[in-house]
Protein backbone atom coordinates (compact mmCIF):
# COMPACT_ATOMS: atom_id res chain seq x y z
CA UNK A 1 0.00 0.00 0.00
CA UNK A 2 0.99 3.87 -0.72
CA UNK A 3 -0.38 6.56 0.80
CA UNK A 4 -0.80 9.44 -2.14
CA UNK A 5 -0.01 12.50 0.55
CA UNK A 6 2.27 12.24 2.96
CA UNK A 7 0.83 11.89 6.17
CA UNK A 8 3.52 14.37 7.42
CA UNK A 9 1.65 16.98 5.17
CA UNK A 10 -1.78 16.36 5.81
CA UNK A 11 -1.67 16.94 9.56
CA UNK A 12 1.17 19.46 9.83
CA UNK A 13 -1.50 21.39 7.49
CA UNK A 14 -4.44 20.52 9.21
CA UNK A 15 -5.98 18.33 6.80
CA UNK A 16 -7.23 14.93 6.64
CA UNK A 17 -6.65 12.02 4.46
CA UNK A 18 -10.03 10.90 2.89
CA UNK A 19 -8.63 8.08 1.29
CA UNK A 20 -10.11 4.81 1.22
CA UNK A 21 -9.21 2.53 5.11
CA UNK A 22 -7.40 0.26 2.47
CA UNK A 23 -4.60 2.09 2.17
CA UNK A 24 -3.52 2.04 5.78
CA UNK A 25 -2.82 -1.74 5.76
CA UNK A 26 0.40 -2.65 4.75
CA UNK A 27 1.73 -6.10 3.68
CA UNK A 28 5.09 -5.92 6.07
CA UNK A 29 6.31 -4.02 8.94
CA UNK A 30 9.54 -3.20 6.07
CA UNK A 31 6.72 -1.14 3.89
CA UNK A 32 4.92 0.46 6.73
CA UNK A 33 8.46 1.56 8.51
CA UNK A 34 10.23 2.34 4.58
CA UNK A 35 10.56 6.05 5.43
CA UNK A 36 11.87 6.24 9.05
CA UNK A 37 15.19 7.49 9.04
CA UNK A 38 18.16 8.80 10.83
CA UNK A 39 17.86 11.51 13.46
CA UNK A 40 13.34 10.70 13.47
CA UNK A 41 11.37 11.25 16.63
CA UNK A 42 9.95 7.39 17.54
CA UNK A 43 7.50 6.72 20.41
CA UNK A 44 6.76 3.27 21.11
CA UNK A 45 3.85 1.57 23.45
CA UNK A 46 3.98 -0.93 25.76
CA UNK A 47 5.52 -1.22 29.76
CA UNK A 48 8.53 -2.93 30.40
CA UNK A 49 8.35 -5.74 27.36
CA UNK A 50 4.82 -5.86 27.48
CA UNK A 51 2.61 -4.80 24.37
CA UNK A 52 5.58 -3.37 22.37
CA UNK A 53 5.69 -3.47 18.45
CA UNK A 54 8.64 -6.28 18.16
CA UNK A 55 8.29 -6.35 14.42
CA UNK A 56 8.60 -3.31 14.32
CA UNK A 57 11.72 -3.17 16.51
CA UNK A 58 13.58 -5.79 14.80
CA UNK A 59 12.84 -4.45 11.48
CA UNK A 60 14.56 -1.08 12.41
CA UNK A 61 17.15 -3.36 13.56
CA UNK A 62 17.64 -4.16 9.78
CA UNK A 63 17.58 -0.48 8.72
CA UNK A 64 21.01 1.52 8.07
CA UNK A 65 19.81 4.36 10.86
CA UNK A 66 20.88 5.67 13.75
CA UNK A 67 20.93 8.80 16.13
CA UNK A 68 16.72 7.89 16.89
CA UNK A 69 15.18 9.87 19.40
CA UNK A 70 12.79 7.11 21.33
CA UNK A 71 10.10 8.49 23.35
CA UNK A 72 8.88 5.13 25.69
CA UNK A 73 8.47 4.60 29.12
CA UNK A 74 10.84 2.46 29.55
CA UNK A 75 14.14 1.17 27.76
CA UNK A 76 13.04 -2.12 27.75
CA UNK A 77 15.58 -5.22 28.37
CA UNK A 78 18.87 -5.50 26.99
CA UNK A 79 18.33 -8.19 24.48
CA UNK A 80 14.91 -7.30 23.60
CA UNK A 81 12.55 -4.35 22.64
CA UNK A 82 14.42 -1.00 22.20
CA UNK A 83 17.30 -2.73 23.91
CA UNK A 84 18.08 -4.08 20.58
CA UNK A 85 18.38 -0.85 19.13
CA UNK A 86 20.76 0.69 21.92
CA UNK A 87 22.87 -2.84 21.99
CA UNK A 88 23.21 -1.70 17.53
CA UNK A 89 24.23 1.63 18.68
CA UNK A 90 21.10 3.09 17.11
CA UNK A 91 19.52 5.33 19.73
CA UNK A 92 20.80 8.55 20.51
CA UNK A 93 17.93 9.83 23.42
CA UNK A 94 16.18 7.91 25.14
CA UNK A 95 12.73 9.69 26.09
CA UNK A 96 11.10 8.21 29.13
CA UNK A 97 10.11 7.49 33.01
CA UNK A 98 11.99 4.34 33.74
CA UNK A 99 15.91 3.18 32.30
CA UNK A 100 14.16 -0.36 33.40
CA UNK A 101 16.26 -3.51 33.72
CA UNK A 102 18.49 -2.31 30.81
CA UNK A 103 22.17 -2.52 31.83
CA UNK A 104 23.08 -1.62 27.84
CA UNK A 105 20.84 1.36 28.27
CA UNK A 106 22.34 2.67 31.79
CA UNK A 107 26.29 2.14 30.73
CA UNK A 108 25.90 4.23 27.90
CA UNK A 109 24.59 6.90 29.58
CA UNK A 110 27.16 6.54 32.28
CA UNK A 111 29.81 6.44 29.59
CA UNK A 112 28.98 9.98 27.71
CA UNK A 113 27.33 7.75 24.58
CA UNK A 114 23.25 8.48 24.46
CA UNK A 115 21.31 11.31 26.00
CA UNK A 116 18.20 10.23 28.75
CA UNK A 117 15.60 12.89 29.28
CA UNK A 118 13.84 11.57 32.20
CA UNK A 119 9.59 12.77 32.83
CA UNK A 120 7.38 11.29 35.46
CA UNK A 121 5.41 8.36 33.75
CA UNK A 122 1.97 10.00 34.40
CA UNK A 123 3.33 13.12 32.78
CA UNK A 124 4.73 11.54 29.41
CA UNK A 125 1.53 9.79 29.33
CA UNK A 126 -0.03 12.61 29.53
CA UNK A 127 2.12 14.35 27.19
CA UNK A 128 1.63 12.18 24.26
CA UNK A 129 -2.16 12.39 24.90
CA UNK A 130 -2.09 15.75 24.63
CA UNK A 131 -0.36 16.08 21.42
CA UNK A 132 -2.85 13.51 19.64
CA UNK A 133 -5.75 15.78 21.42
CA UNK A 134 -4.46 18.93 20.06
CA UNK A 135 -3.83 20.23 23.56
CA UNK A 136 -0.50 22.42 23.45
CA UNK A 137 0.34 22.29 27.51
CA UNK A 138 -1.00 21.53 30.69
CA UNK A 139 0.08 22.01 34.08
CA UNK A 140 0.80 19.45 36.53
CA UNK A 141 1.55 19.05 40.08
CA UNK A 142 3.94 16.34 39.65
CA UNK A 143 7.24 16.64 40.53
CA UNK A 144 7.25 20.31 42.02
CA UNK A 145 10.35 21.49 44.12
CA UNK A 146 12.10 18.50 41.77
CA UNK A 147 14.66 18.67 39.30
CA UNK A 148 11.49 17.97 37.60
CA UNK A 149 10.51 21.88 37.76
CA UNK A 150 14.38 23.40 38.88
CA UNK A 151 16.43 21.73 36.11
CA UNK A 152 19.47 20.45 36.24
CA UNK A 153 19.66 16.58 35.62
CA UNK A 154 22.69 15.78 33.46
CA UNK A 155 20.80 15.07 29.92
CA UNK A 156 24.32 13.86 28.88
CA UNK A 157 27.52 13.24 30.73
CA UNK A 158 31.26 13.19 29.23
CA UNK A 159 33.02 9.80 28.17
CA UNK A 160 34.32 9.68 31.30
CA UNK A 161 31.20 9.33 33.00
CA UNK A 162 31.86 12.51 35.48
CA UNK A 163 31.92 15.89 33.29
CA UNK A 164 28.08 17.08 32.66
CA UNK A 165 28.23 18.13 28.94
CA UNK A 166 24.00 18.89 29.15
CA UNK A 167 21.44 19.43 31.36
CA UNK A 168 17.53 19.49 31.89
CA UNK A 169 15.80 22.92 31.48
CA UNK A 170 13.74 24.30 34.11
CA UNK A 171 10.01 24.12 33.82
CA UNK A 172 7.30 27.74 34.00
CA UNK A 173 5.28 26.85 38.08
CA UNK A 174 2.07 28.72 38.84
CA UNK A 175 0.22 28.37 41.50
CA UNK A 176 -3.67 27.04 41.34
CA UNK A 177 -5.77 27.20 44.32
CA UNK A 178 -3.44 27.68 46.60
CA UNK A 179 -1.36 24.79 44.92
CA UNK A 180 1.82 24.63 42.72
CA UNK A 181 1.98 23.41 39.13
CA UNK A 182 4.92 23.21 36.65
CA UNK A 183 4.48 23.20 32.84
CA UNK A 184 4.31 20.31 30.38
CA UNK A 185 3.99 20.81 26.62
CA UNK A 186 3.69 17.72 24.53
CA UNK A 187 6.87 16.53 22.09
CA UNK A 188 6.78 16.58 18.34
CA UNK A 189 6.66 13.11 17.53
CA UNK A 190 7.48 11.65 14.18
CA UNK A 191 6.51 8.41 14.01
CA UNK A 192 4.30 6.25 16.87
CA UNK A 193 4.58 2.84 16.79
CA UNK A 194 1.90 0.86 19.07
CA UNK A 195 0.92 -2.84 19.56
CA UNK A 196 -2.73 -4.16 19.35
CA UNK A 197 -3.86 -7.25 19.75
CA UNK A 198 -6.88 -7.00 16.91
CA UNK A 199 -7.48 -4.31 14.40
CA UNK A 200 -10.47 -4.43 12.13
CA UNK A 201 -11.22 -3.95 8.57
CA UNK A 202 -11.92 -0.17 9.40
CA UNK A 203 -8.72 0.18 11.37
CA UNK A 204 -10.27 0.55 14.93
CA UNK A 205 -8.38 -1.43 17.46
CA UNK A 206 -8.87 -3.74 20.83
CA UNK A 207 -5.82 -4.27 23.06
CA UNK A 208 -5.63 -7.45 25.52
CA UNK A 209 -5.45 -6.64 29.28
CA UNK A 210 -2.12 -5.25 30.34
CA UNK A 211 -0.95 -4.46 27.18
CA UNK A 212 -2.99 -1.57 26.59
CA UNK A 213 -0.94 0.31 28.60
CA UNK A 214 1.02 3.31 26.87
CA UNK A 215 -0.10 2.14 23.61
CA UNK A 216 -3.71 4.08 23.08
CA UNK A 217 -1.92 7.35 24.28
CA UNK A 218 0.92 7.07 21.78
CA UNK A 219 -2.10 6.40 19.00
CA UNK A 220 -2.05 10.11 16.96
CA UNK A 221 0.36 11.77 18.98
CA UNK A 222 2.58 11.23 16.20
CA UNK A 223 2.90 12.81 12.65
CA UNK A 224 2.26 8.79 11.38
CA UNK A 225 0.96 6.41 13.73
CA UNK A 226 1.93 2.92 12.74
CA UNK A 227 0.41 -0.42 14.39
CA UNK A 228 1.35 -3.45 14.52
CA UNK A 229 -1.57 -6.11 15.10
CA UNK A 230 -1.29 -9.72 16.01
CA UNK A 231 -5.18 -10.42 14.32
CA UNK A 232 -6.93 -8.76 11.46
CA UNK A 233 -10.59 -9.24 11.57
CA UNK A 234 -13.56 -8.42 9.51
CA UNK A 235 -15.60 -6.09 12.25
CA UNK A 236 -14.65 -5.14 15.89
CA UNK A 237 -18.34 -4.93 17.63
CA UNK A 238 -18.47 -1.39 18.64
CA UNK A 239 -18.78 -1.59 22.04
CA UNK A 240 -15.43 -3.71 22.07
CA UNK A 241 -13.16 -1.12 19.88
CA UNK A 242 -10.69 0.46 22.72
CA UNK A 243 -9.66 3.06 19.88
CA UNK A 244 -10.90 4.63 16.77
CA UNK A 245 -9.35 4.38 13.43
CA UNK A 246 -8.85 7.42 12.41
CA UNK A 247 -5.76 7.79 15.07
CA UNK A 248 -4.35 5.14 12.91
CA UNK A 249 -2.33 5.83 9.58
CA UNK A 250 -0.83 2.26 9.13
CA UNK A 251 -1.61 -0.95 9.94
CA UNK A 252 0.83 -3.60 9.49
CA UNK A 253 0.75 -7.96 10.74
CA UNK A 254 3.45 -8.34 13.59
CA UNK A 255 3.58 -12.63 12.61
CA UNK A 256 5.37 -14.65 15.30
CA UNK A 257 5.00 -12.89 18.58
CA UNK A 258 7.16 -13.81 21.35
CA UNK A 259 5.69 -12.20 24.11
CA UNK A 260 8.48 -12.85 26.12
CA UNK A 261 8.20 -12.28 29.89
CA UNK A 262 10.53 -9.87 31.66
CA UNK A 263 9.89 -11.67 35.08
CA UNK A 264 8.39 -14.98 35.30
CA UNK A 265 6.74 -15.62 39.13
CA UNK A 266 5.05 -18.30 40.00
CA UNK A 267 3.07 -19.02 42.88
CA UNK A 268 4.50 -23.25 44.24
CA UNK A 269 2.24 -22.79 47.26
CA UNK A 270 5.38 -22.41 49.27
CA UNK A 271 5.40 -18.80 50.36
CA UNK A 272 6.77 -15.86 48.79
CA UNK A 273 10.29 -16.83 47.44
CA UNK A 274 12.69 -13.50 48.22
CA UNK A 275 15.10 -13.17 45.50
CA UNK A 276 17.48 -12.13 48.29
CA UNK A 277 19.89 -13.49 50.70
CA UNK A 278 18.29 -15.27 53.25
CA UNK A 279 19.14 -12.49 55.50
CA UNK A 280 17.84 -9.52 53.30
CA UNK A 281 15.45 -11.89 52.16
CA UNK A 282 13.75 -12.29 55.90
CA UNK A 283 14.14 -8.66 56.14
CA UNK A 284 11.88 -7.56 53.28
CA UNK A 285 9.23 -10.58 54.53
CA UNK A 286 8.88 -8.85 57.75
CA UNK A 287 8.87 -5.38 55.64
CA UNK A 288 5.70 -7.06 53.91
CA UNK A 289 4.38 -8.53 56.59
CA UNK A 290 3.64 -5.43 58.50
CA UNK A 291 2.81 -3.37 54.93
CA UNK A 292 -0.22 -5.18 54.64
CA UNK A 293 -1.63 -4.38 57.77
CA UNK A 294 -2.50 -0.86 56.05
CA UNK A 295 -4.94 -2.55 53.89
CA UNK A 296 -8.82 -2.21 54.69
CA UNK A 297 -12.32 -2.75 53.14
CA UNK A 298 -12.75 -0.77 50.56
CA UNK A 299 -10.27 0.90 49.63
CA UNK A 300 -8.35 1.69 46.34
CA UNK A 301 -4.39 1.09 46.55
CA UNK A 302 -1.50 1.25 44.34
CA UNK A 303 1.22 -0.56 44.95
CA UNK A 304 5.05 0.65 43.46
CA UNK A 305 7.66 -1.81 42.73
CA UNK A 306 10.09 -3.88 44.93
CA UNK A 307 8.94 -4.58 48.47
CA UNK A 308 5.28 -3.28 47.88
CA UNK A 309 5.03 -5.75 44.61
CA UNK A 310 4.69 -9.05 47.56
CA UNK A 311 1.65 -7.54 49.37
CA UNK A 312 -0.79 -8.94 46.84
CA UNK A 313 0.29 -13.01 47.98
CA UNK A 314 -0.27 -12.01 51.73
CA UNK A 315 -2.95 -9.75 51.58
CA UNK A 316 -5.85 -12.15 52.51
CA UNK A 317 -9.09 -11.37 53.97
CA UNK A 318 -9.42 -7.89 52.94
CA UNK A 319 -12.04 -6.81 50.48
CA UNK A 320 -10.07 -4.06 48.56
CA UNK A 321 -8.62 -3.08 45.19
CA UNK A 322 -4.83 -3.01 44.45
CA UNK A 323 -3.69 -0.98 41.41
CA UNK A 324 -0.87 -1.10 39.01
CA UNK A 325 0.41 2.00 37.44
CA UNK A 326 0.41 0.45 34.00
CA UNK A 327 -3.45 0.27 34.09
CA UNK A 328 -4.34 -2.83 36.18
CA UNK A 329 -7.17 -1.99 39.09
CA UNK A 330 -7.51 -5.50 40.87
CA UNK A 331 -4.27 -6.97 40.82
CA UNK A 332 -4.05 -10.50 42.62
CA UNK A 333 -0.98 -13.01 43.69
CA UNK A 334 1.23 -14.49 41.25
CA UNK A 335 -0.33 -16.76 39.09
CA UNK A 336 0.06 -20.65 39.41
CA UNK A 337 1.74 -21.83 36.49
CA UNK A 338 -0.92 -22.80 34.26
CA UNK A 339 -2.51 -19.21 35.09
CA UNK A 340 0.42 -17.55 33.79
CA UNK A 341 -0.80 -14.91 30.88
CA UNK A 342 2.29 -12.94 29.72
CA UNK A 343 -0.59 -9.75 28.93
CA UNK A 344 -0.53 -9.42 32.65
CA UNK A 345 1.71 -8.08 34.31
CA UNK A 346 2.25 -5.63 37.42
CA UNK A 347 4.29 -2.59 37.89
CA UNK A 348 7.47 -4.26 38.32
CA UNK A 349 6.81 -6.72 35.02
CA UNK A 350 5.95 -10.00 37.14
CA UNK A 351 3.33 -12.03 36.02
CA UNK A 352 0.37 -11.68 38.35
CA UNK A 353 -3.38 -12.35 38.22
CA UNK A 354 -6.54 -10.54 38.12
CA UNK A 355 -8.96 -10.58 40.57
CA UNK A 356 -12.73 -10.50 40.51
CA UNK A 357 -14.02 -7.18 38.77
CA UNK A 358 -10.44 -5.93 37.78
CA UNK A 359 -10.00 -3.82 35.21
CA UNK A 360 -7.42 -2.49 32.43
CA UNK A 361 -7.28 0.54 31.62
CA UNK A 362 -4.66 3.06 29.23
CA UNK A 363 -1.71 4.73 30.90
CA UNK A 364 -2.91 8.60 30.75
CA UNK A 365 -6.32 7.01 32.80
CA UNK A 366 -4.33 4.88 35.38
CA UNK A 367 -2.21 8.08 36.06
CA UNK A 368 -5.41 10.38 36.55
CA UNK A 369 -6.61 7.98 38.83
CA UNK A 370 -3.81 9.15 41.00
CA UNK A 371 -3.68 12.37 40.18
CA UNK A 372 -7.37 12.92 40.61
CA UNK A 373 -7.29 12.16 43.87
CA UNK A 374 -9.48 8.67 43.26
CA UNK A 375 -6.75 6.54 45.29
CA UNK A 376 -7.09 6.23 49.05
CA UNK A 377 -3.19 4.69 49.69
CA UNK A 378 0.10 4.43 47.16
CA UNK A 379 2.76 2.22 49.13
CA UNK A 380 6.53 2.71 47.08
CA UNK A 381 9.99 1.43 47.98
CA UNK A 382 12.27 4.07 48.89
CA UNK A 383 16.49 4.94 48.75
CA UNK A 384 16.17 7.49 51.26
CA UNK A 385 13.61 9.19 53.74
CA UNK A 386 14.46 12.24 55.95
CA UNK A 387 13.38 13.10 58.95
CA UNK A 388 10.86 16.10 57.44
CA UNK A 389 9.00 13.59 55.02
CA UNK A 390 11.54 13.79 52.12
CA UNK A 391 11.85 10.81 49.62
CA UNK A 392 14.22 10.24 47.49
CA UNK A 393 14.16 6.60 45.58
CA UNK A 394 14.72 7.15 41.58
CA UNK A 395 18.70 8.01 41.32
CA UNK A 396 21.80 7.62 42.62
CA UNK A 397 24.03 10.25 40.87
CA UNK A 398 27.15 8.55 38.48
CA UNK A 399 26.21 5.02 40.13
CA UNK A 400 22.59 4.07 39.88
CA UNK A 401 20.09 5.01 37.15
CA UNK A 402 16.39 3.70 37.39
CA UNK A 403 14.59 7.18 36.46
CA UNK A 404 11.45 8.23 38.91
CA UNK A 405 8.99 6.25 36.86
CA UNK A 406 5.69 6.83 38.25
CA UNK A 407 6.46 7.97 42.20
CA UNK A 408 6.83 11.19 41.26
CA UNK A 409 3.04 11.09 39.90
CA UNK A 410 1.80 8.66 43.45
CA UNK A 411 3.66 10.73 45.84
CA UNK A 412 1.67 14.25 44.83
CA UNK A 413 -1.45 12.38 44.57
CA UNK A 414 -2.91 13.49 48.09
CA UNK A 415 -3.08 9.99 49.51
CA UNK A 416 -1.75 8.14 52.24
CA UNK A 417 2.10 7.49 51.19
CA UNK A 418 3.26 4.92 52.81
CA UNK A 419 6.97 3.94 52.35
CA UNK A 420 8.64 0.24 52.54
CA UNK A 421 12.23 0.10 52.68
CA UNK A 422 14.88 -1.58 54.26
CA UNK A 423 16.64 0.57 57.19
CA UNK A 424 19.99 0.49 56.22
CA UNK A 425 21.66 -0.56 52.71
CA UNK A 426 23.49 -3.95 52.42
CA UNK A 427 26.74 -1.94 53.10
CA UNK A 428 25.31 -1.00 56.51
CA UNK A 429 24.76 3.10 55.40
CA UNK A 430 21.89 4.74 57.00
CA UNK A 431 18.46 5.60 54.80
CA UNK A 432 17.06 7.13 57.35
CA UNK A 433 18.33 10.60 57.47
CA UNK A 434 18.28 14.03 58.90
CA UNK A 435 18.26 15.25 54.92
CA UNK A 436 18.02 13.25 51.90
CA UNK A 437 21.73 13.28 50.03
CA UNK A 438 19.96 11.95 46.77
CA UNK A 439 17.67 13.75 44.49
CA UNK A 440 14.37 14.39 45.43
CA UNK A 441 11.40 11.78 44.50
CA UNK A 442 8.76 14.43 46.60
CA UNK A 443 9.10 17.12 49.21
CA UNK A 444 7.15 16.76 52.49
CA UNK A 445 5.40 13.48 50.81
CA UNK A 446 5.83 10.59 53.29
CA UNK A 447 2.94 9.96 55.54
CA UNK A 448 4.14 6.76 57.02
CA UNK A 449 7.64 4.55 56.64
CA UNK A 450 7.76 0.93 57.28
CA UNK A 451 11.38 -0.43 57.66
CA UNK A 452 12.64 -3.86 58.95
CA UNK A 453 13.49 -2.03 62.41
CA UNK A 454 9.66 -0.06 63.08
CA UNK A 455 7.44 2.16 62.15
CA UNK A 456 7.45 5.87 61.98
CA UNK A 457 4.84 8.53 61.03
CA UNK A 458 5.33 12.03 59.78
CA UNK A 459 2.90 14.36 62.17
CA UNK A 460 2.82 18.22 62.41
CA UNK A 461 6.04 18.55 61.18
CA UNK A 462 7.25 15.63 63.31
CA UNK A 463 8.78 12.15 63.00
CA UNK A 464 7.52 9.91 65.40
CA UNK A 465 8.72 6.35 65.99
CA UNK A 466 4.99 4.41 66.78
CA UNK A 467 6.22 0.90 66.37
CA UNK A 468 9.78 -0.72 67.04
CA UNK A 469 10.34 -4.25 65.53
CA UNK A 470 10.92 -7.23 67.72
CA UNK A 471 14.24 -8.12 69.02
CA UNK A 472 15.37 -5.18 68.28
CA UNK A 473 15.69 -2.23 71.31
CA UNK A 474 15.92 1.41 71.01
CA UNK A 475 19.32 1.78 71.48
CA UNK A 476 20.22 -0.38 68.78
CA UNK A 477 17.36 1.99 66.03
CA UNK A 478 18.78 5.23 67.02
CA UNK A 479 21.93 3.53 66.19
CA UNK A 480 21.02 3.17 62.29
CA UNK A 481 19.29 6.09 62.13
CA UNK A 482 20.69 9.36 61.34
CA UNK A 483 17.02 11.46 61.31
CA UNK A 484 16.22 13.03 64.62
CA UNK A 485 12.73 11.35 65.74
CA UNK A 486 10.28 10.97 68.56
CA UNK A 487 9.41 7.95 70.13
CA UNK A 488 5.66 7.44 70.92
CA UNK A 489 4.35 7.31 74.41
CA UNK A 490 2.46 4.24 73.54
CA UNK A 491 5.32 2.64 71.56
CA UNK A 492 4.01 -0.57 70.26
CA UNK A 493 5.92 -3.86 68.91
CA UNK A 494 5.71 -4.21 65.49
CA UNK A 495 3.40 -7.48 64.70
CA UNK A 496 4.91 -9.68 61.99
Amino acid sequence: AMLKISTSYLKKNGLRNFSTTKDKFFDSAEQALADVKSGDWISMGGFGIVGIPEKGVLTLLEKPIKNLNIVSNVAGIGDWGIGLLMKNKQVGSMNGSYVGENPVYESQYLHGEVDLNLHPQGSLAEKCRAAASGVAAFYSPTGVGTLVETGGFPVRLGKDGKSIVRVSKPKEKREFNGREYILEEPMEIDFSMIKAHQADKKGNLRFRKTARNFNPDMAGCATVTLAEVEEIVDEIPPEQVHFPGCFVDRIYMGDKTLKRIERLRIDKGQGIDMPHSKERGNKRLRITQRAVQELENGMYVNLGVGIPSYTPNLAKGVDMDLQGENGLVGLGPYPKEHEVDPDVINAAKETVTVGVGGTFSRSSESFGMMRGGHLHMTMLGGLQVSQTADLANWIIPGQLVKGMGGAMDLVSCGAKVVITMEHCSPKGDHKVLEKCALPLTGKGVVTRLITDMGVFDFENGKMILKEIAPGTSLDELKESTSAKFDVWKDLKVMKV
